[in-house]
């Protein structure tokens, strides 16, 4: 299976996700598999239905989570020597070349991407155009409104 790469931050979320799954969300659904059950008869049961699905999700999410880590490829941006390319775990401020509007993106993991915290998927159309250029190249990003180009103003590792 392929590696999957992750920032150390977005590990540490994993870690922390799959701790609460493991130690709050799953006792707790046990609990309320255990209290459905005690009201009786389980074929009209809702309650147990409902928690019996609940587990199902919880469980595999613990699967899906383990399985991310099992397979991550944590990449430190701040020990990054690219030399200026934009990478993935830069940072990298670019400049709308239509608009003049400059903004500020990590490139990071599918599962870290937050585009109100400003990091965007390695796999994104806007990454994906940036990865391997350096600051001041023009990158072509097709958007789904259209061609837009970014000019990289800055890239940094931390």
């Amino acid at each position: 299976m392929n590696k999957t790469p992750l920032t150390i931050a977005g590990a540490e979320a994993l870690r922390a996700e799959l701790h609460r799954l493991k130690t709050v969300e799953r006792p707790g659904i046990i609990a309320a598999i255990a209290e459905a059950r005690s009201h009786g008869d389980l074929s009209e049961n809702a309650e147990y239905d409902a928690a019996k699905e609940r587990q199902g999700f919880i469980e595999g999410r613990i699967l899906e989570v383990e399985n991310k880590l099992g397979n991550a490829q944590i990449i430190d941006p701040g020990l990054l020597d690219a030399d200026g390319r934009c990478v993935f775990g830069a940072t990298v401020t670019l400049e709308d070349m239509d608009s003049g509007r400059s903004v500020t993106y990590q490139i990071v993991g599918d599962d870290e991407a937050d585009i109100k915290a400003g990091k965007i998927s390695v796999n994104s159309p806007v990454a994906r155009a940036l990865i391997g250029k350096y600051a001041g190249d023009v990158a072509e990003v097709d958007a789904p409104g259209g061609t837009r180009e970014y000019e990289i103003i800055g890239v940094v590792y931390v």
